[in-house]
């Protein structure tokens, strides 16, 4: 089935569920709260019209809100037998709050299949947007009047799309408003704005509506600890499978790795839009203690090359040496992390550099350091499927 169809109807539902909510809203106040007897004629007919409104309510994954309005005379009733007995009402607040459970229940639903159905291409598309922010940003004309091409308007439909398959399942905490504004005034420093601060900001949203966070990864629902009382047998793989990832996957990774360590703080995404190489780079600032209880700050940049066919060289590393300069407060070291190895060329270079005294401190993340840190931290190599 077409993706506009799938969102069509998961619109539509909920449209349905507002006006069902809507009706649940004015026949609640009738709702008794106490001991009570009979029922209301307005409050019978929102009941006769209850039925209609859950026919447009499609089951998601077997479940659809079934129940009536609760009888009003039954929960009363309820409420009076509790009052008889001297016990707390949990019965009767259970037949009270039965229909407001079951909108919370269908909407919490509808927002998973939402984000089930959108996860391939809001990955897609928001690849695609950074990748068309980049140039567009790189071949702005001089001056202050809007800019406009084939590339700004196909990146303002990549956002009217993202916005429109995310609709209310994602909460929005990022910049989206301020997107919105340096959309609608295009000047170059607009479009500088969008790339460094506007579309990180809102990446984390469309993550969250791509990535699924809050859904588990699949496994087989054996017994775990019956499993590893069984004295399983063989040996096991230590390698990553970096080819697995994308570039864009590979930057989480280092993300959520980094915001990890314990000694790491504000650890957060940057881009640069005058730097030689403008992808995303990760900035933190690390504490370090002495033996004498002083603590000293430092702040760090971590350069991502997710290299698969051939090794960074030292020419690579110099240049992440002189990106980092162009940032202001200056960094105090740099990490250029890469899934793949350094030349030897590389190394040596390094190793000068900070024999030298230069700054910043340069560290070589290779291969072989990820895979002794991700060891540390089995559930990203799990959710990222890197085994």
């Amino acid at each position: 089935m077409e993706l506009s169809t799938v969102l069509d109807r998961l619109d539509k539902a909920a449209a349905n569920l507002a006006k069902v909510e809507a009706l649940w809203a004015r026949a609640r106040p009738f709702i008794p709260s106490g001991p009570s007897l009979g029922s209301d004629a307005a409050y019978d007919d929102l009941a006769r019209s209850w039925p209609e409104l859950l026919k447009g309510l499609p089951p998601i994954d077997g479940f659809t809100i079934r129940d009536a309005l609760p009888d009003l005379d039954e929960v009363g009733r309820a409420f009076l037998e509790y009052a008889e007995i001297g016990e707390l009402p949990t019965g009767a607040w259970e037949l009270a709050e039965g229909p407001a459970k079951d909108i919370e229940e269908y909407r919490w639903r509808l927002r998973r299949a939402r984000r089930n159905a959108v996860r391939a291409r809001l990955a897609e598309i928001a690849d695609e947007g950074t990748n068309l922010l980049e140039r567009i940003v790189s071949s702005m004309p001089e001056g202050s009047d809007p800019v406009e091409g084939p590339e700004t308007l196909r990146f303002r439909e990549i956002f009217a799309e993202i916005e429109r398959l995310l609709g209310d399942s994602v909460t929005r905490q990022g910049r989206w408003s301020d997107l919105h504004r340096h959309l609608r005034f295009a000047q170059p420093h607009d479009w500088m704005d969008i790339l460094e601060l506007d579309w990180p900001s809102i990446r984390a949203d469309i993550d969250a509506g791509a990535l699924g966070a809050d859904e588990p990864i699949l496994i087989p629902m054996d017994d775990l600890g019956v499993i590893a009382a069984s004295h399983p047998t063989g040996g096991v793989t230590t390698q990553l499978n970096w080819a697995a990832i994308s570039d864009d996957d590979f930057e989480r990774l280092m993300f959520d790795l980094c915001r990890g360590f314990e000694n790491w703080e504000n650890v957060e995404w940057l881009t640069h839009t005058n730097a030689p190489d403008r992808g995303r780079d990760i900035s933190a600032t690390r504490r370090f203690a002495d033996g004498s209880g002083s603590v000293r700050s430092e702040r760090t940049m971590v350069q991502l090359k997710h290299w698969q066919s051939r090794s960074v060289p030292p020419d690579e590393v110099s240049a992440t040496v002189t990106k980092s300069q162009l940032w202001q407060p200056r960094f105090a070291a740099v990490v250029v992390a890469t899934s793949g190895r350094f030349t030897a060329d590389a190394v040596a270079w390094a190793d000068q550099h900070n024999e030298a005294g230069s700054r910043p401190h340069v560290e070589l993340w290779s291969e072989s350091k990820l895979e002794s840190l991700l060891a540390l931290r089995p559930d990203l190599v799990a959710a990222y499927g890197l085994h």
